[in-house]
Formats: structure tokens, C-alpha cells, sequence
């Protein structure tokens, strides 16, 4: 009986030494995990962090390289520009309207990255569409048309890869109407006078920049001559468009 007595006194001592040991250490167990839970909170911020900030760098520097493009494409003073097109003439007065191959060539000096004064010369070559029946039984000569104009073009968008102006251009156009008709003069054939007389342009420019000095640019344009008929002069509306490349150089 002594013994049964010892034994449960011993299960008893035994029992709450257990549980003292397990409510001290639970304490510590809450700690840690509570600790590691911290830790890694914290790193994960800090890694966040780090790569909002990289990428706030990386956003920053690719906006800074796009500025200085930008400044480097429009801050030259000059634009050589060369290149060839189309351009939809009308010939005579009561002929009908032919195409023409044509060549443009031009020079621009800027005053500011958006003003530039303009030199501009062109050249253009078809065959007209003279009047059906004529004596002379000529009915598709050759004739050509060259123009030497001045004025100003504005860029009123400027981007890193395109651009957009626009140009008013004024001064002298020379027909050749009866080189390729066998010497007769053109209004015998229904087509104008040769000689030379006032011719004006309008136009829109879009260039793709492939380097900061080098673009590509196509321009649809309109040209009005005023050449001379049978019955005196009258303004010629002519739509075409040209298109070439861009060569700037010489800094401001």
C-alpha cells in the first residue's frame, strides 16, 4: 500500500514538473516564431524597396536618354534633303490632267528647333495629253517643269522617332512644253507657253529618324503654277508627293 502511494505521489511530481517545463518553453517557442516572422517581413520590404527603387532608375534614365536624343536630333542648323515622287500636273487647258516622275532637292537653315528658312528646287517629267485630233497628229509629248522657290517650314511635333512640319513656299516655275513635240509651240497643241512664271507650294512633312542626323521624310504637297495658254494665264492646282532623305548637320 506504501508503495501505491509512493508511485502516484511520484506520477504527480512528475506531471507537474511536465507542465511547468512545457509553460515556460511555449513563451519562448511564441518568441521565435515571432521573431522569424519579423525578420522576414522586414527583408521582404527592403527587397520591395530595392526594386521599386531600380525600377524608378531605370524609368529615369530611359526618360534621360530620350531627352538627350531628342536634343541631339533638333538642335542641328541644317537639313540637306534629296529625293524623287509624283506629281499630278495639269498641262493645258482643256487637256486632261498626266502624271509626272519627279526629283526635289532642298535646304534648311533653322532659326530655333522648330523655325527654318527654306531653299527648294524640283524638277518634274511627263508626257501631257495634248488635244485629240490635232494637224499635227502630235498627242503625248514630252514636257517638263522646274520649279526654284523659297520660304519657311515649322515643326510643330518633334518626338524621338517622328517628326512633323509643315512649309509655304513661293517663287518661279520654267515650263518646257514643246521640247518633245517636234518644236511646235504648245498652244497649238493645247498645252501652255514655255517660259517661265510665278509657282508656289504648299506642303506637310513626316520624318522617321533613324539617327539623330539621318531620317527619312515624305511630303505630300501641292504646287500651283501659272503658266500661259491660248487664253492667257490661269493658276494650275497640282497635287503630288515626294518623298527622300534627311541629312542634319552643324550644331546651333
Amino acid at each position: 500500500m506504501c508503495d501505491v502511494r509512493k508511485l502516484a505521489v511520484r506520477f504527480v511530481l512528475v506531471g507537474l514538473a511536465v507542465g511547468l517545463l512545457a509553460g515556460a518553453l511555449a513563451p519562448a517557442n511564441a518568441q521565435t516564431t515571432q521573431t522569424i516572422q519579423t525578420t522576414q517581413t522586414q527583408k521582404n520590404k527592403k527587397k520591395r524597396t530595392q526594386e521599386t527603387h531600380v525600377h524608378h532608375e531605370t524609368n529615369a534614365t530611359r526618360l534621360a536618354r530620350i531627352h538627350q536624343t531628342i536634343e541631339d536630333t533638333y538642335s542641328h542648323r541644317y537639313e540637306v534633303i534629296g529625293g524623287g515622287g509624283y506629281l499630278r500636273f495639269r498641262s493645258g487647258d482643256y487637256t486632261k490632267k498626266n502624271n509626272e516622275v519627279t526629283w526635289a532637292a532642298a535646304l534648311n537653315y533653322y532659326l530655333n528647333p522648330k523655325l527654318a528658312i527654306v531653299g527648294d528646287a524640283r524638277g518634274s517629267f511627263g508626257r501631257a495629253r495634248a488635244l485629240i485630233n490635232n494637224p499635227y497628229g502630235v498627242y503625248k509629248p514630252q514636257i517638263n517643269e522646274y520649279t526654284f522657290m523659297g520660304g519657311a517650314s515649322y515643326r510643330f511635333y518633334a518626338k524621338e522617332k517622328v517628326a512633323v512640319s509643315a512649309q509655304a513656299l513661293g517663287g518661279i516655275g520654267w515650263g518646257i512644253f514643246s521640247g518633245g513635240s517636234k518644236q511646235i509651240p504648245g498652244p497649238l497643241l493645247g498645252l501652255w507657253s514655255d517660259g517661265i512664271r510665278p509657282a508656289f507650294s504648299l506642303g506637310v512633312s513626316a520624318d522617321y529618324n533613324i539617327y539623330p542626323s539621318l531620317a527619312v521624310r515624305i511630303t505630300p504637297t501641292w504646287v500651283g503654277t501659272d503658266f500661259v495658254g491660248a487664253n492667257g494665264s490661269s493658276l494650275q492646282s497640282n497635287l503630288g508627293v515626294n518623298a527622300g532623305i534627311v541629312y542634319r548637320f552643324g550644331r546651333r
